[in-house]
């Protein structure tokens, strides 16, 4: 990889060369002062497009495990148990309850107050209504597709969406996040994009409590709770983020 970038740095363009102006500043500024790190062209490594008037971020990454945490401690369980969301997720809601991470391809992730184990979604290792605090985010529109190793299946999102609501707790709730937009829409071998109505279609066994949006243009705003219509039918790629529970 560093190698790659070094190769990109040797071709003269506007980036490189004011790169190379500022390399050559810093060492004159090391001149007048103590040296205390060695700085050579051994070890660049260009970093050519942060310079940007504002602190961009993946708004799906970034909104819906804060919109997930707001909740889970409101709700104030036991313990949370987490289906395959990010690991940024997991790992930072584990300092304030126990959680329990699970994934196809098991992370080997070492922190107080989170075990990360195998598991399959096809396969849930609990029994029937037995967790009170459930999450699958971002994970769901994966399944099937071979993205990850796993076997291709064209259905196999509606047989994980029955496994989360046969593990679930009554009374329990769960957390849902998938690509949201005007269309179903497989983007092989990446994710499939889902229409509200079809998510709802597929956990109709369970109550929705709260859905939100996440635009897939910053100008709709960041974290919009019961969008309009008029908002759902411009998106082709935004993050749809449902509370869901299940009642006796």
């Amino acid at each position: 990889m560093i190698k790659k970038i070094r190769k990109a740095f040797s071709k003269d363009n506007s980036h490189n060369i004011k790169f190379k102006a500022e390399f050559k500043q810093l060492l004159d500024l090391e001149k007048s002062s103590k040296k205390r790190f060695s700085l050579d062209e051994e070890n660049l490594y260009p970093c050519l497009f942060d310079n940007t008037t504002d602190t961009g971020f993946d708004r799906h990454y970034v909104y819906h495990p804060a919109w997930a945490t707001r909740i889970i401690i409101n709700n104030k369980p036991s313990k949370h148990i987490d289906i395959s969301s990010t690991l940024h997720f997991c790992s930072m809601l584990s300092a304030i309850l126990p959680v329990e991470f699970y994934d196809y391809r098991p992370a080997k992730l070492e922190l107080p107050n989170l075990k990360s184990l195998s598991g399959d979604l096809m396969n849930l290792p609990f029994e029937s209504a037995s967790v009170e605090s459930l999450s699958c985010m971002h994970t769901v529109e994966h399944v099937g597709l071979g993205r990850y190793g796993d076997p291709l299946d064209y259905d196999a999102d509606i047989k994980a969406v029955k496994e989360l609501t046969r593990v679930l707790a009554i009374g329990g709730n769960l957390l849902f996040v998938v690509p949201l937009g005007a269309k179903d829409v497989i983007c092989f071998n990446a994710h499939r994009i889902y229409s509200r109505d079809q998510v709802l279609n597929l956990f109709s066994d369970l109550k929705l409590k709260e859905f939100a949006l996440i635009p897939e243009d910053e100008a709709d705003g960041g974290l919009v709770v019961n969008p309009s219509e008029e908002l759902l039918k411009k998106q082709f790629y935004g993050c749809g983020c449902f509370w869901f529970s299940k009642g006796k």
